[in-house]
């Protein structure tokens, strides 16, 4: 009995540190100095109905939409609550016959050119938001030819979204998805 009694009352106090006092203390500081990013970062639509979130990748199939990375997730694609890669190694046949699938579906919507491996490969966590600006480019054709706009206005679109890298150094130029399709369906 004198080993139980400490090891109870151990137990409702590091329940309530670390289960009460460290998470509002952490989601208070993140609210402070992030709160855009605390709150999801989603964005809305003309009519103010939020139509997703820019850190979570969605999926676009329409040719009219600039594609997104594949996701890996499982259960269905861009499944935020099973995130996850596939853990298929380069030498699975599994895994290249995917790559391959997806490479033969660009191919058949009109992608010529250098396949860039973010446009084919899902990342680590399965919801990337992000591509390269080159798969961005990459995609240009496909949807003028199925908005009737020119090329060049969509170039114009995609460098106007391209994000640098975090804090000048970190990571690459990217695009983000959802970010440049809602701005796609801003222009005239």
């Amino acid at each position: 009995m004198n080993e139980i009694k400490p090891a109870i009352l151990l137990f409702i106090i590091l329940t309530i540190i670390c289960g009460g006092i460290y998470p509002a203390i952490v989601t208070g500081v993140a609210y402070a100095l992030f709160p855009k990013q605390a709150a999801g970062s989603f964005i809305s639509d003309k009519g103010g109905k939020e139509i997703g979130s820019t850190l979570i990748g969605q999926p676009f199939s329409d040719p009219k939409y600039f594609w997104p990375r594949p996701s890996a997730s499982t259960d269905f694609g861009y499944n935020s609550m099973a995130s996850g890669g596939s853990n298929a190694g380069p030498t699975n046949p599994d895994y290249l016959k995917t790559v391959g699938d997806r490479v033969k579906a660009l191919r058949d919507s009109g992608v010529t050119g250098k396949v860039p491996a973010d446009l084919v490969q899902a990342s680590a966590s399965g919801l990337d938001p992000h591509i390269t600006p080159e798969s961005a480019l990459l995609q240009v054709p496909r949807i003028a030819k199925a908005r009737g706009i020119s090329e060049e206005q969509l170039r114009i679109v995609v460098g106007k979204q391209i994000e640098e890298r975090q804090f000048g150094f970190m990571g690459a130029l990217r695009v983000n998805v959802l970010v440049l399709n809602v701005a796609l369906d801003g222009e005239k």
